[in-house]
Parts: C-alpha cells; sequence; structure tokens
C-alpha cells in the first residue's frame, strides 16, 4: 500500500509537470526542469550568470542594456525578517510578473535563505537585474545581499562581511555608488532586539555621513496599514536614516507571500500581493529619484575603521612594553641606590624582569580558497603585529592596514617588505636576568664609571618612554577625530570597546580636554542602552560583557581572547 501511494504521487506529480505551461514570455529564462513546485503559482528556480571576482559573486540574469542607468541597493536583515522573499520580488517585479500570470521566479536558493552557505567565505552575493521585455523598470537593478551578516559565528565573521564589503567598494569590478540601504524588517516588530540593533548600527555605521538620506526601512509581512511600532522601534533606537514629510523614516510596506498556494485564499493572497505591488512602486520610484551617493567615502570609513583598531591594539602593546621597561629600569634603580648606601665593598649585581618579544602560535592560520584565515600581519623589523586577527589578506601586501606601501600602524612606518602574514603574533614576556654594573653602563650607553651618572640615564630613559606613550595615544586620538568628520556612525560596536581604552589613557595622561571631548564621541551614540544591549548580544551573556566592557582599558589583548574563544 506504501508503495503504491509512492508511485501515485510520482505520477501525480509527473502529470502536473507534464502539463505546466510557462508563459511565452518566460521561455527563454527558465525551463521545466527549474520547476521548483507545480501549482498555483509554479515556483521556478532563476539560474542566473555567475561571476566571481575575488571573494564576491555576481549574479545576472537578463540582458544587460548599456543605455539605461543602474540603481543599486544593499539590503539587511536578521534571519527570518523576510530578506530573500524581498528579493526574489524584487527580481519578478523588475521581471514583469503579475497574478494573473499564476508564477513565481526565485533568485535566491533555498540553501542561502536557510544559511545553509554561512560556511562559505563569500557571504557578500551581488544580484544584476537586467533587462526584460516587459521594461517594467526604466533603469537595470543592483541588489547587494549579505546573508551572514549577524549570524551565530558571532563578531569575527561580521568583521569579515565588511572587510568584503569594501573589497566590493573598492575593486574595479565592483560597486561604486549605492542608491539605497534598505533595512529589512518585520512589521510586527515593537523593540530592536540586541541582534537586530547590532545589525543595523554594524551597517550604518560602515558609511559616510552623507548616506544618511539614502538609508530605508523595508517593512515586510504587512498588512499595508502604517506599521507604526515599527517605526518607533527604529526612531527609539537613534537608527540614522532618511525622514519623510512627516518626520518619520522613510519606509515602503510588502508582504510575503507570493509563494503560497492559491487553490483556497486567492482573494485574501491577491490583497497581499496588490500590497507587495504597491511596495515595489514606490520603493523603485524612490531608487529613481535619489541621487546616488559615491563609495569613495565608505572606502575611507572601513579603512579607518580597520586601522584604528589595529592601531590601538599595538598601541596596548607598546604600552604594556614601556611598562615592562618602566618596572626593569624602578628595578635597578633600587638597587642602585641600595648599592651606594649600604654594598659599596660588594660587586654590584642586580636581578631584573627584562621583557623581550616572543613569538605567540596563533590559533588557526589556516588557508581556505585562496585565503589565510586568523593569521597576523607583523612587522619584523620594529618585533611588532600590525593587525591581529588579519581575516582576510592572503599576503601582508594587502593588508588593510599597508597604505602606500608602507604600513600605518607599526612604530617606524615600516615598509611592506619588511611585513609577513604569520600563524604567529609578538606577545611581550618578562624573563629573570642578572646584571653588572659593567653591563647596565652598557646597555645605557652610560659612558663614565659613576654611578649617578647611571641613575641619571635610568631617569631620562623613563621620560624617553613615558614621552613615547603620549606621542602613541596622539596617533589613536588623530583616528577618532578622522572618523567623527566623515562617519555616519563614530562609534561602532566594533570600536566601542577601543575608544575606552583610548579615554582611560588620556585621563591618565592628565590630558581633560581631549577626555571629554572622546566621552562626548562615545555619549552621541548611546541611547537607552542600546550600545549596551549590543554588546549583551555579542558576547552572548549579558555579565560576561559587562566585565570586558569594564576591563577593557586594562587589556585590548584578553578581551580579544575572549571573543574569539568564549
Amino acid at each position: 500500500m506504501y508503495n503504491g501511494q509512492i508511485t501515485q504521487l510520482f505520477f501525480l506529480y509527473f502529470f502536473f509537470y507534464r502539463n505546466i505551461k510557462i508563459p511565452s514570455k518566460y521561455k527563454d529564462i527558465v525551463s521545466k526542469r527549474d520547476l521548483i513546485s507545480p501549482g498555483s503559482p509554479a515556483i521556478y528556480q532563476l539560474r542566473p550568470k555567475e561571476k566571481k571576482f575575488g571573494n564576491l559573486r555576481r549574479m545576472t540574469v537578463g540582458e544587460k542594456n548599456l543605455k539605461k542607468t543602474n540603481k543599486t541597493i544593499l539590503l539587511v536583515g536578521e534571519t527570518g525578517a523576510g530578506k530573500s522573499t524581498l528579493i526574489n520580488a524584487l527580481v519578478n517585479f523588475a521581471m514583469g510578473v503579475t497574478f494573473e500570470d499564476n508564477i513565481w521566479f526565485e533568485i535566491v536558493e533555498e540553501g542561502e535563505e536557510k544559511g545553509e552557505f554561512e560556511s562559505q567565505t563569500s557571504d557578500v552575493i551581488v544580484y544584476e537585474i537586467s533587462d526584460f521585455q516587459e521594461n517594467t523598470l526604466p533603469y537595470s537593478l543592483t541588489i547587494i545581499d549579505t546573508p551572514g551578516y549577524g549570524s551565530t559565528r558571532g563578531i569575527e565573521h561580521d568583521v569579515i562581511v565588511s572587510q568584503r564589503l569594501l573589497d566590493l567598494f573598492s575593486s574595479n569590478d565592483g560597486v561604486h555608488e549605492i542608491n539605497a540601504v534598505g533595512l529589512v524588517m518585520m512589521a510586527t516588530v515593537t523593540r530592536l532586539n540586541e541582534r537586530l540593533r547590532y545589525i543595523f548600527d554594524s551597517v550604518v555605521s560602515l558609511f559616510g555621513k552623507e548616506m544618511e538620506k539614502n538609508i530605508i526601512a523595508l517593512i515586510t509581512h504587512s498588512d499595508g496599514r502604517t506599521p507604526k511600532k515599527a517605526l518607533r522601534a527604529l526612531e527609539a533606537a537613534n537608527i540614522k536614516c532618511a525622514k519623510n514629510e512627516m518626520n518619520q523614516p522613510v519606509h515602503f510596506m510588502f508582504d510575503n507571500c507570493q509563494d503560497e498556494g492559491r487553490e483556497e485564499e486567492e482573494q485574501s493572497l491577491k490583497r497581499s500581493y496588490d500590497i507587495t505591488l504597491t511596495g515595489m512602486v514606490h520603493l523603485t520610484d524612490f531608487l529613481e529619484g535619489t541621487v546616488p551617493q559615491m563609495l569613495g567615502t565608505t572606502v575611507d570609513v572601513l579603512n579607518s575603521r580597520i586601522r584604528l583598531t589595529a592601531c590601538i591594539h599595538n598601541l596596548q602593546d607598546r604600552i604594556e612594553l614601556i611598562e615592562l621597561k618602566q618596572t626593569e629600569i624602578q628595578q635597578t634603580d633600587d638597587a642602585l641606590k641600595n648599592y651606594e648606601t649600604d654594598l659599596k665593598h660588594q660587586e654590584f649585581i642586580v636581578e631584573v624582569d627584562e621583557p623581550y618579544k616572543f613569538q605567540e602560535k596563533i590559533k588557526g592560520g589556516n588557508w581556505f580558497l585562496g585565503l589565510f584565515y586568523e593569521g597576523a600581519t607583523s612587522c619584523t623589523v620594529c618585533e611588532e603585529t600590525c593587525h591581529y586577527p588579519c581575516t582576510t589578506a592572503p599576503s601582508a601586501e594587502q593588508c588593510k592596514v599597508i597604505k602606500k606601501g608602507c604600513c600605518t600602524v607599526c612604530t617606524r612606518k615600516c615598509p611592506v617588505s619588511k611585513h609577513v602574514k604569520t600563524e604567529w603574533r609578538y606577545v611581550n614576556k618578562t624573563r629573570r636576568v642578572r646584571k653588572t654594573l659593567e653591563e647596565l653602563k652598557h646597555k645605557y650607553e652610560v659612558k663614565h664609571n659613576e654611578k649617578n651618572t647611571l641613575l641619571l640615564a635610568l631617569r631620562e630613559e623613563k621620560k624617553k618612554l613615558e614621552s613615547e606613550k603620549h606621542f602613541w595615544l596622539e596617533e589613536s586620538y588623530q583616528h577618532v577625530v578622522k572618523l567623527e568628520k566623515i562617519a555616519l556612525n563614530v562609534v561602532s560596536v566594533s570600536t566601542y570597546v577601543h575608544l575606552d581604552v583610548l579615554i582611560e589613557k588620556m585621563r591618565e595622561k592628565g590630558d581633560k580636554v581631549k577626555v571629554q571631548k572622546l566621552e562626548q564621541v562615545k555619549s552621541q551614540n548611546q541611547v537607552d542602552e542600546g550600545v549596551q544591549r549590543m554588546f549583551d548580544y555579542m558576547f552572548g551573556r549579558m555579565g560576561a560583557a559587562r566585565k570586558a566592557v569594564s576591563n577593557a582599558a586594562n587589556s585590548i589583548t584578553e578581551q580579544y581572547k575572549y571573543w574569539r574563544y568564549e
């Protein structure tokens, strides 16, 4: 009986498959073998032309018309918000599909929609919707999708996605202007949860200030009424976006049921279809009327963020090394004073904790699809790690901290030829050593035998080290000043902790003006504890997150261990 039912179902499916009629205007696009499911509507999988450039994928459907202008929209939203369905709806609208055609096309493959491709490195997909016979759109359409953004893989993966976008915006074959950034969210949202706030903040933080008027809300699962609660949630979270004449976030509404069977609720589904159609008309009109934003500033913002983060990591290591050297000097100083008063008749030998650089093996460092993951870019001359984790550059030459052939991070700003991409990083360690008076004079370049001269040299070395610390603090401060001038969000989640480090060190220095300025920059992005909630999401545990934030000023290195391994 069971086998008979299977056979019956097979013949039933075969009957439908054989009798599905593809409207003539779509026969050149799909064939019966692309049928996902028969019925009303019949659902077909589009087979776009796929081209890989770098670590990105471009999927093209339709014939390119060089006479048409192009409009570009970047979409971002959490899993389940309906982003994939919205992309499919945009494609169907561009193709001129109507409710009466009783057909539906999908460009987003099922695996991508369900997140099964999240392990792939190419997490940014560019869909190009070119010309069709119906000419529904007066322009070609480019959709940028970030399917893995805000996934359970954590902040490190999101750094990779951000760097993929940087690659896309800076590549000769990439995207150099954007008409809109679409924040996809459900109409039922009453409050931006930690994850959604984090996703929106992370993407908005990528762009320059001029992008604000191009950021819009795309409301899914809508019943056609104004989504007042969802709009209030956006405003409460202080998400920077375009505003309409009622001072509300510019928004467009869609229902997500175009692929549902129409056998029983055709009239209801027709109303839902019309909601989406209306939203599509208004959205595409908006795209047509917007002035595209050139992405040169965005590339500058992304590079500045990467360099700011790398600079402060390196700064922390340098300050740690300075403090270790200062401890060694203090131990030597105390021993000399003791020798001068009580132990002149004995040979001078002192035990000190001498700092040195150690090459520590790091987790990962494996090659995959041409990418050297979880490695570090380090300078062999300065013996410093300039960028860690360096997750996307296959070599030191392509690391984002390298600019015009030289490093922007290491102490001497050495040429790239002195840098390596490695499976280890430099860390500061100490070893207990014994030193004689002659060895100390040689180390501190003292040419006379008087012990007071050596003491003076030690104190001069202390001053020099303190001066170096202040210089590097100023360099990091200037990174923040530059970001404030160009970035829509100065403080993204990825730079929040590092700003705390800088504030603490400036406070130790006693520079009240710069402390006040940095705290002002930080407070501009704190609304209703939203940033704290994002940290709760990032770290996964509220208590641990608060502890990590409070300890930020003491150890950036330890925080990164927490992020990676906890």
